[in-house]
C-alpha cells in the first residue's frame, strides 16, 4: 500500500495491551454455514496456500510487470471454476463465478511488489532484482504484504465455491495489477467492464497491517487520504559556476520553491484539516562548477478535502510563477508541473461495515476492531469503482505480525517490529489461514439478506 505507515500508534497499543445500480434482492439460502466450518475448510487448504504464499513472496514482481504472478493467479481460478479473463489493464486477471440469482459481490487482490531489498533472513526470502520504470536495475520484495493480498484472494475464492449452498449470487475475483504506483485500478476499470465485467454491488478487500495477528481495524467514513504525485520542473540558462550573473539558476529557485510549498500547510491551511505536502526528490545537474539548465522536484500531496487539494495545487503553481517572475525568466522558460497520479480518499461505506462487523467480532473476539483516525496513507482500491458512486465499499486492515513478537516489541516500549515498505517486512505464515477465513467470512455476511 502506498506509503502506509500505520501512525496512530497510541490507539494500537492500548486496544492490544488492554484488550451504479439498485443491489440486487439477495435469495434465502438454504444451508447456513458457520465460523468453525469455515476456519475446518480453510485449514484443510492450509499447506497448498502456504506454499503459494511462499511462491510468491519469493518471486516479486513491479507494478504492470505481474506477468508471473498473474499467470498462476488464472490457471489457479480455472482450477476452481471461475470464469477467467486474463491482460485486463496490462496484467490483470479478472475471476467470475456466477452461483444463482443475487448481488454482484467484487473482491479484489492486488499482485505488485516494492523497489526494496529484502533483509528479513527468511528461507524464502526474495533475492531477485527487477528493471524498474526508469530502466533501473533495483532488488525487489513484497516489502507490503502484497504477496499474502493474492494468497488471501486464491484462498477466498476457492472456499466460497466450496461454500456455494451458502450464498447466493456472482462473485468476482479481482487481481489488481500495480498499486504501488497507483495506476492499476484505473488502468482495470476503464477496460473490464467494458469487456463484460459486471458492475458490482459491493466492493471488498483487505491489506496487511504491521500490528499483531488477530487484531483487525474496520470502520467506516474516511479511512485513507487522497494523493497526487506530480513533478516540478524549473527551467533556467546554464553556465559555469564562477559566473551566476549570465545564468538563471534553476538549483536556487527549486530550493527557494521548496521552503515556499510548506508555507502552504503552516500558513494557509486550516490546521485542523490534514493535509501533507513532500518533496521526495531533488535532481539536478551533475558537476561542481556547472550550473544547470534545470532542476526537477518530485512532490506528493495527501488531503481528505477537495479544498485542501485545489488550495496545495493553485498555491504550488502560484509560487513557481513567482519565483520565475522574481528571477526574470522569459514565458518560455516557465516552470512547469507534470501530474503523474491523483486518487481520492478511500471511504468506507457505513452500512457494510455494520453489516460485516458483528461476524468478524465473533472471528476475533470482543476488543481487536482498533479505533483510531484516518490515516495519512492511500490506496486505489476504490478506484475499481470510481464510475459507480452507488457501489459500497469495505477496506479492511488486518494484523499480521507474530504475537509473541509484537508483544515483545510492546514491552521493550516500541510500537512496530517493522512498517510497511521497510527489507524487514514480513508476514507470519499463520496469518495466510487466518486471512483467508477473515475474507470469506465478510464474504458471506455480504452476500446475506
Amino acid at each position: 500500500m502506498k506509503k502506509m505507515h500505520f501512525l496512530m500508534v497510541g490507539c494500537i497499543v492500548t486496544t492490544t495491551l488492554f484488550a451504479q445500480k439498485k443491489p440486487a434482492q439477495i435469495s434465502k439460502t438454504n444451508v447456513e454455514v458457520s465460523i468453525d466450518q469455515v476456519k475446518k475448510i480453510v485449514e484443510a487448504d492450509k499447506t497448498k496456500f502456504v506454499e503459494i504464499f511462499k511462491d510468491f513472496h519469493q518471486n516479486p514482481e513491479l507494478p504492470l510487470q505481474e506477468v508471473r504472478t498473474a499467470g498462476i493467479v488464472a490457471k489457479e481460478l480455472k482450477s476452481y471454476g471461475y470464469n477467467v479473463m486474463t491482460e485486463i489493464g496490462v496484467t490483470g486477471v479478472v475471476g467470475i463465478y456466477k452461483n444463482g440469482e443475487g448481488p454482484v459481490v467484487m473482491y479484489r487482490g492486488d499482485m505488485d511488489c516494492n523497489g526494496v531489498e529484502e533483509t528479513t533472513g527468511l528461507p524464502y526470502a526474495s533475492k531477485k532484482t527487477m528493471k524498474n520504470d526508469d530502466g533501473v536495475i533495483v532488488p525487489v520484495m513484497h516489502a507490503c504484504g502484497h504477496d499474502a493480498h493474492t494468497t488471501w484472494m486464491l484462498g477466498v475464492a476457492k472456499t466460497m465455491v466450496q461454500l456455494k449452498d451458502s450464498w447466493k449470487g456472482t462473485l468476482v475475483m479481482i487481481a489488481q495489477p500495480a498499486e504501488e504506483n497507483g495506476l492499476g485500478a484505473d488502468t482495470m476499470a476503464s477496460v473490464m467492464y467494458k469487456k463484460g465485467v459486471p458492475v458490482p454491488d459491493y466492493l471488498l478487500g483487505m491489506h496487511t497491517a504491521p500490528v499483531g495477528l488477530g487484531i483487525y481495524l474496520n470502520r467506516h467514513g474516511d479511512r485513507m487520504a487522497g494523493v497526487d504525485q506530480l513533478d516540478v520542473t524549473f527551467n533556467g540558462v546554464s553556465g559555469h559556476g564562477s559566473q551566476p550573473q549570465d545564468t538563471k539558476d534553476p538549483v536556487l529557485m527549486a530550493a527557494n520553491a521548496i521552503i515556499q510549498y510548506q508555507t502552504l500547510i503552516s500558513r494557509r491551511l486550516d490546521p485542523q484539516r490534514p493535509a501533507v505536502l513532500t518533496v521526495g526528490a531533488v535532481q539536478a545537474g551533475t558537476d561542481n562548477n556547472v550550473i544547470p539548465s534545470s532542476a526537477l522536484l518530485k512532490l506528493n500531496l495527501r488531503w481528505y478535502h477537495d479544498k485542501d487539494r485545489k488550495m496545495m495545487v493553485d498555491g504550488i503553481q502560484q509560487i513557481n510563477e513567482g519565483i520565475a517572475l522574481a528571477n526574470g525568466l522569459p514565458k518560455e522558460l516557465s516552470p512547469t508541473i507534470r501530474f503523474k497520479q491523483t486518487l481520492s480518499p478511500l471511504r468506507n461505506n457505513k452500512e457494510l461495515v455494520e453489516k460485516i462487523n458483528p461476524a468478524l467480532d465473533k472471528l476475533f473476539g470482543p476488543g481487536k476492531n482498533l479505533e483510531f483516525p484516518p490515516v495519512m496513507g492511500s490506496e486505489d482500491f476504490h478506484h475499481l469503482v470510481k464510475a459507480y458512486p452507488k457501489v459500497k465499499i469495505d477496506y479492511i486492515l488486518l494484523g499480521i505480525v507474530n504475537p509473541e513478537l509484537f508483544q515483545e516489541t510492546v514491552k521493550k516500549g516500541g510500537f512496530f517490529p517493522f512498517t510497511n515498505h521497510n527489507g524487514n517486512f514480513w508476514v507470519d505464515l499463520a496469518a495466510i489461514p487466518f486471512g483467508t477465513t477473515v475474507g470469506v467470512v465478510a464474504l458471506l455476511e455480504t452476500f446475506k439478506k
